[in-house]
């Protein structure tokens, strides 16, 4: 190989790590960018109030049923006594609890509680 040709090959080894250099740290800037909004976006969507509802059972009912309900109408449901309850966040289901008495209050006490599934939450 001469010594034109071995410059030559230097020259465009050096070009393109050259070439590479700008596209690698273009391409970390976009990825750190991305990563920037994700945690913007995660921050703000963090501060969205959503519905959190502890549900004992539902139960379909005929309207004319519904219609003759008074104060003492008793209305059976399907879920036995003791069973865990429903997690509902903006009805979607997503754990079971059991209900607790704190300082007098209700409360809930977590069984279990499946955070995968809030992608589930969105339209």
């Amino acid at each position: 190989m001469s010594k034109q040709e071995d410059i030559f090959e230097q020259g465009f080894e050096l070009n393109t790590d050259a070439a590479d250099a700008p596209a690698q740290s273009v391409a970390e800037t976009r990825e750190s960018r991305s990563e920037d909004r994700f945690s913007d976006s995660m921050t703000l969507l963090r501060r969205i109030p959503v519905t959190l509802t502890l549900e004992v059972s539902s139960v379909e009912v005929m309207l004319a049923d519904l219609l003759n309900i008074n104060d003492d109408t008793v209305i059976e449901l399907d879920k036995l006594a003791g069973e865990p309850l429903d997690i509902k966040v903006n009805n979607i289901l997503l754990g079971k609890a059991e209900v607790v008495v704190v300082n007098e209050k209700y409360g809930l006490r977590v069984l279990e509680f499946n955070a995968h599934d809030f992608n589930d939450l969105t339209p």
